[in-house]
């Protein structure tokens, strides 16, 4: 059964640092590309940022570039996402996703991803 777990979401306040952790295991995912996406109440889910399987790309959201960085550890089938800066705006659900298709790319289109976290909650006091 492929799964994928989120970790190290939490309360803090603006301008802190958060790391979350997103541990896949039910197949190698050492091979495709991996995402993050987010969802804030009354809101759409949206993304955040992208990474290929190699690690060797990263794309992000305008709203994150330069205060998040998304990374991978193929060895532990682990993706994070270091987030720096905090912003109260940055409160939402984060979701983990992987793709499918092997040897992928990165993509900003949840539709491009096969699987799906159960989500970690940020909250970013002012």
């Amino acid at each position: 059964q492929v799964r994928l777990v989120e970790s190290g979401g939490g309360l803090v306040q603006a301008g802190s640092s958060l790391r979350l952790s997103c541990a896949a295991s039910g197949r190698p995912f050492s091979n495709v590309g991996m995402g993050w996406f987010r969802q804030a109440p009354g809101k759409e889910r949206e993304f955040v940022a992208s990474i290929s399987w190699s690690g060797g790309t990263t794309m992000y959201a305008d709203s994150v570039s330069g205060r998040f960085t998304i990374s991978r550890d193929n060895a532990k089938n682990t993706e994070y996402l270091q987030m720096n800066s905090l912003k109260p705006d940055d409160t939402a659900t984060y979701y983990c996703a992987a793709r499918d298709d092997i040897f992928s790319g990165v993509s900003r289109d949840p539709k491009a991803f096969a699987y799906w976290g159960q989500g970690t909650q940020v909250t970013v006091s002012s």
